[in-house]
């Protein structure tokens, strides 16, 4: 998620930033990358396999 609007902060009396503001379309690109995030780490003790490999298994199936 890149972006390139001005950050925006809520702050209190003494000053301190305690929240920020985000634009919708970040926020849920974030919750996004998040769920994407956790996907990988819930997997990455799964076996791979070789990109060749699955491009031939998609091609017999009719599926690239």
């Amino acid at each position: 998620m890149k972006t390139k609007k001005k950050k925006r902060f809520i702050v209190s009396a003494e000053g301190k930033k305690e929240a920020v503001v985000l634009d919708i379309k970040d926020y849920e690109a974030m919750l996004e990358d998040l769920e994407d995030l956790k996907i990988l780490a819930e997997r990455r003790n799964e076996p791979t396999r070789p990109l060749e490999e699955v491009e031939k298994r998609l091609k017999k199936l009719g599926l690239s």
